[in-house]
C-alpha cells in the first residue's frame, strides 16, 4: 500500500524523472537514503516500471493514441491511480466526473502494443470496467492558456 510520501515522490518523478535523489530528498524533506529505499521498493513492487521522456505533441513519433474511460471499484481510486502512473503506455491520467472515474490517454507504437497496454490495465485490481476509443484524426488543436 502506498503512503503519502510514496505518492508525493511519484508526483515529483512524473514532473521530472531525471530529478536527482538529493533533489527529491530535499523537496520531500527526507534523507537521500529514505528516497533511495522508497524508489527501490516502488521499482521492486512494479509501481514504477520505467522512466520515460515526454515529447511535445508535434514531435511525437508515429503511433497510436487512444483514450480509455475507467470505472473504479468502490474506494480503490488511489491504488488504481498509483498503478496507472507507473504504466508506460499511459501518457496522461485525468480524474473526471460523469460515467467514468478516470480518463487515461494511451500511446503505443502498434496495435499489438496497444493491446498489451489494454490487457495490463484491465488486469489491475480495483478496475470495474473500461471503454477505449482510438484517436483517428485531429481537426483542431488548442493552445493551453499561459500560466501568468
Amino acid at each position: 500500500m502506498l503512503d503519502d510520501l510514496d505518492h508525493r515522490l511519484i508526483a515529483l518523478l512524473r514532473a521530472d524523472a531525471r530529478m536527482s535523489v538529493a533533489t527529491l530528498a530535499h523537496r520531500l524533506g527526507v534523507s537521500r537514503g529514505t528516497v533511495a529505499n522508497r524508489l527501490r521498493k516502488l521499482e521492486q513492487e512494479q509501481v514504477i516500471v520505467g522512466y520515460t521522456v515526454v515529447l511535445r505533441p508535434d514531435a511525437q513519433p508515429p503511433g497510436i493514441t487512444a483514450w480509455m474511460g475507467i470505472l473504479v471499484e468502490g474506494n480503490r481510486t488511489r491504488d488504481v491511480v498509483a498503478h496507472l502512473l507507473g504504466e508506460p503506455g499511459v501518457t496522461a491520467l485525468h480524474d473526471t466526473n460523469g460515467r467514468w472515474d478516470l480518463l487515461a490517454e494511451l500511446r503505443a507504437a502498434s496495435v499489438q502494443e496497444l493491446s498489451q497496454v489494454l490487457e495490463r490495465i484491465r488486469l489491475l485490481q480495483g478496475i470495474r470496467g473500461t471503454e477505449t476509443s482510438i484517436h483517428l484524426a485531429t481537426y483542431r488543436q488548442g493552445t493551453p492558456p499561459s500560466a501568468s
